[in-house]
């Protein structure tokens, strides 16, 4: 924080307050809103209307933006540093979609095991990762390539997805709205079990996160000075997989979280990790939770997923950070 500029500190400080404020609105707007007294009525009694709204609609909704915005934000940040590519991210390089085929497998055999699916999604991701690094490393590690190489390996994974699809035909409608990204039908249970992988995986990044500056420098440098460069490299991607995948598991293919807000951290507090990781992860939920909210409101009483109006507005902002570099390499 002492590395900060004055305004950089208290628009900082500011983050966990407006994330607060966030979350209250996520649980007191939607189709059928509640006022903070029928909030408050909601938390004290369990026969209420306030109350099954709250917590079998609202609340575990609103967790599970919290995790999976946080989740998704890191794990782009973590993937762009490892890789050293600024268009690295989960949704981008196919991490997701190794994460999506991780789950539609386990959604094939038992759609209710809902506690394998972060497991399943984070060796899907994790998996996914390892082959783009090794492909883009055999082939020598531009960033061109490892952007092409997970394009491939992607469009593979997709065929994959396709064809368990075919003959498991009951999963497509599941599956259709898995493919955009909503947070509509999120239970406590996947938030639960999602949150057993990725919060031992967050508090791991936020530990290490001082080293990302090192491995920032390069190879040699990072070398030079002590760190043992693969073993970290494969730590990371490890923690990329689990945070992709938990918010996979349940949120389905959510997009452009992992690739834009760690660019909006980093324009805002600078290119050290030690700032931009936890901006990263709070600017990631309350990404997340605004989307989710805006297609909740918008067009109430109907409804778009949180996936189709992070497209609209990360499209927008991955061309407004273009037009602005004009030819010029993304930090």
């Amino acid at each position: 924080m002492r590395d900060l500029s004055f305004p950089r500190q208290r628009l900082f400080r500011a983050l966990p307050l407006l994330l607060l404020l966030v979350m209250a609105a996520s649980l007191c707007l939607g189709s059928a809103g509640l006022s903070l007294s029928e909030l408050y009525q909601g938390l004290r009694d369990p026969h209420s209307a306030a109350y099954r709204i709250l917590f079998y609609a609202r609340l575990p909704r609103m967790l599970g933006g919290l995790l999976a915005g946080a989740s998704l934000a890191v794990s782009g940040a973590l993937l762009q540093n490892v890789l050293n590519n600024s268009l690295a991210g989960p949704n981008v390089i196919g991490v997701n979609a190794g994460a999506g085929l991780g789950t539609l497998i386990v959604m094939s055999i038992s759609p209710f095991a809902v506690q394998w699916m972060p497991m399943a999604a984070f060796f899907g991701a994790l998996l996914t990762a390892l082959l783009i690094y090794a492909v883009a490393s055999i082939s020598g590690a531009s960033r061109t390539t490892l952007i092409l190489a997970g394009v491939a390996i992607s469009s593979i994974i997709n065929a994959v997805s396709a064809c368990i699809k075919t003959f498991f035909p009951e999963l497509s409608l599941s599956y259709a709205t898995f493919s955009v990204g909503s947070l509509a039908n999120t239970t406590m249970d996947q938030v639960k079990w999602a949150a057993v992988y990725a919060l031992p995986a967050l508090l791991a990044v936020m530990l290490v996160r001082h080293d990302m500056n090192i491995l920032a420098l390069g190879e040699e440098t990072a070398g030079a000075l002590g760190l043992p460069v693969r073993a970290y490299r494969f730590l990371l991607i490890c923690l990329a997989a689990v945070l992709a995948g938990a918010a996979v598991s349940y949120g389905g293919l959510i997009g452009f979280v992992g690739l834009l807000v760690p660019h909006m951290a980093r324009m805002l507090f600078g290119s050290d990790h030690r700032i931009a990781v936890p901006a990263s992860a709070l600017l990631g939920a309350i990404s997340l939770l605004l989307c989710d909210l805006l297609g909740r409101t918008l067009f109430a009483p109907f409804e778009l997923h949180v996936g189709i109006v992070l497209s609209v507005i990360g499209g927008a902002g991955f061309i407004f950070l273009i037009l602005k570099r004009k030819g010029g390499r993304l930090s």
